[in-house]
């Protein structure tokens, strides 16, 4: 049913549609490419910015009349209902295209499968399925938000060969950040977390990596997306002195906290600009299921979980995580108490690529097999 020709054509639109990362959300990363039956590519378009035209109509603009018995490549199932933009759909038809090529088709209630329905009914040919697996990855926050009602949540951390996620704590230099030799991870690795950091809805860490660290937790430089710096103190620890308090007027901050949190210190924090989110419980893992819940309620597509160890393995047993992003440095501490638990889970993560950065070894995987499969 498929030609290497419509291979190639869905590849470049997957492709385009990784443009529109950490600027979407909460819609899909979407590519779409307008082209004659030789191949020859007559338009090209990708979901630009949350609330803007789709993928499709930028594609359909740029063709023109060429449009016209052309065929049309869509990493998701266009649209057939009125939102923020009209139905993508009427463009579609509206442009004379003949065939259309579909990747996936879309979870959301109010598109899934109705739009393949409209173009048939319309007298177009809609073929689906052409690199389905790749559509659904690109797809994969916005799939787990549809359907399961919360986010897509990534853990990172950067550990030694031997299993350690810190180093002894050293001086600071003198803007606060730790010095160059206190790092695990190169600065090239750094670098890519403030690349991820940029497009996430927000971070999470535990008190103890805040009191120990007192990170700022910002991207640096800044991306589009309003960061929440979020904070698991069930006992409302957190000091009013921390740069996370200090500049939560400038970048948000939510404080977790349990039922038996001090109303004084949750009072200092609220008066410092943070926002306070109370969960029912003071159980670790439940209180995580909670907040992983308001995350969704609030319409958040990726979450990171920074850590620490704790934090971390806290998560994995509550089983909320769908993605690693692990940092391996070659490094020995030989001290006590490694985690051992990551490097247990790192070793059941299905690895999707391993990339050397500035010394490190990146491994990137998914926690569950189906979890594309949704």
């Amino acid at each position: 049913m498929f030609s290497s020709t419509d291979t190639l054509l869905m590849h470049r639109a997957c492709k385009l549609a990784r443009r529109g990362e950490g600027f979407v959300e909460p819609n899909p990363m979407v590519g779409a490419v307008v082209a004659k039956s030789d191949g020859t590519v007559l338009g090209e378009g990708w979901h630009k910015r949350f609330g803007s035209a789709h993928a499709e109509v930028h594609a359909l603009e740029m063709a023109g009349e060429a449009a016209r018995d052309a065929t049309l490549f869509v990493t998701l199932e266009p649209c057939c209902h009125t939102g923020k933009t009209p139905p993508c759909t009427d463009a579609i038809v509206r442009a004379g295209i003949r065939r259309v090529v579909v990747a996936a088709t879309d979870p959301f209630p109010a598109v899934a499968g109705k739009s393949i329905v409209i173009l048939q009914k319309a007298g177009l040919q809609v073929d689906v399925g052409l690199l389905e697996h790749e559509a659904k990855r690109l797809t994969a926050p916005f799939r787990m938000l549809t359907m399961a009602k919360r986010p897509w949540m990534i853990a990172k951390w950067a550990m030694t060969l031997d299993g350690y996620l810190a180093l002894p704590q050293l001086s600071t230099d003198s803007s606060g950040e730790s010095e160059p030799h206190q790092w695990i991870s190169s600065e090239v690795s750094r670098g890519i977390v403030h690349d991820l950091r940029r497009r996430v809805d927000a971070i999470v860490i535990g008190v103890q990596t805040a009191l120990v660290d007192d990170p700022l937790l910002t991207a640096r430089p800044s991306g589009t997306r309003s960061l929440v710096r979020v904070v698991l103190d069930r006992q409302a620890r957190l000091p009013v002195s921390s740069r996370l308090v200090q500049t939560a007027q400038e970048h948000p901050v939510l404080v977790a906290v349990g039922p038996h949190a001090a109303k004084d210190q949750i009072k200092q924090l609220q008066d410092m600009g943070c926002e306070i989110w109370h969960s029912s419980t003071a159980q670790s893992s439940q209180m995580l299921l909670e907040l992983v819940q308001e995350f969704g309620v609030r319409q958040m597509t990726n979450v990171l979980v920074e850590g620490g160890a704790q934090v971390l393995e806290s998560c994995f047993q509550a089983d909320i995580i769908d993605e690693v992003w692990a940092f391996l440095a070659p490094k020995l501490l030989d001290a006590n108490e490694p985690s051992i638990c990551l490097r247990e889970i790192l070793s059941k993560t299905f690895v999707e690529a391993i990339d050397q950065t500035g010394g490190d070894l990146f491994v990137r995987g998914l926690r569950r097999r189906d979890s594309l499969g949704r």
